[in-house]
Formats: structure tokens, C-alpha cells, sequence
């Protein structure tokens, strides 16, 4: 049992790992297309989205990486009660982001071309 959980201690550790490997990858690249393309339209507005992607994505690596290491290694009510408070603060982040990025929240749905312009509306002849 105990190389389980050295073993788990270790899958949360990589999962922290790649969530901050993602948000500084993610940063880095956001950062080179902002350089490259400062020509072109609203590079600012792009840069913005591209960071946030990154960023959200990293939260997701290391909501995972912490609910692996606290259910296995150390399922205490303290660690659980914190974990909670954790994922609470994360996901508020991510969905805060995720409004930012894309102007919606997750389980709504993407406006359609035809949403935007109500029929029937000042266009009569």
C-alpha cells in the first residue's frame, strides 16, 4: 500500500508539474504571437484569449493534481475541507476566465450569426 501511495504522490506532482508547465508554455507562446503578429488587427484582445487559454488550462492540471494526492495520500477531514476550498477558488478562476476569454460561460450556448440581429427588426422596405 505504501508504493501506492508513493506512487499516486508522485502522478500529483507530475499533474502540478504539467499545470504549471502549461500556464509558462502557454505564456510564452501567447507572448511570441503577440511579437510576431503586431501588425495585425487587435493583437491585445488575441494575447489576452491565448493567456487566459493557458491559464485555464493549467488550473485544470493542478485541480487534478491536488484531488489525486488528497483523496489518496492524506484523506483527512482537514485535507478534504482544504482541498474543497481550493477547487472552489480554482474553479470561480477558471469560470471567471473562461467569461473573459469567450464572452459566455461554459454551459451556455455559442451565438449563432442569426442571434445577433432579432428578425423583423428596421429592415422593412
Amino acid at each position: 500500500m505504501e508504493r501506492f501511495r508513493s506512487l499516486v504522490e508522485i502522478a500529483g506532482t507530475a499533474l502540478d508539474a504539467a499545470g504549471v508547465l502549461v500556464v509558462v508554455g502557454g505564456a510564452v507562446v501567447a507572448t511570441a504571437r503577440l511579437l510576431f503578429n503586431r501588425g495585425v488587427g487587435e493583437h491585445y484582445r488575441g494575447y489576452r484569449q491565448d493567456l487566459g487559454r493557458a491559464i485555464v488550462l493549467g488550473l485544470e492540471f493542478l485541480i487534478a493534481g491536488d484531488i489525486i494526492r488528497t483523496v489518496v495520500v492524506a484523506p483527512t477531514l482537514q485535507n478534504v475541507l482544504v482541498l474543497g476550498l481550493i477547487v472552489l477558488i480554482r474553479t470561480f478562476l477558471s469560470l471567471s476566465l473562461q467569461l473573459e476569454i469567450e464572452g459566455r460561460l461554459p454551459w451556455q450556448r455559442e451565438r449563432q450569426p442569426t442571434d445577433r440581429v432579432p428578425p423583423n427588426s428596421d429592415n422593412r422596405q
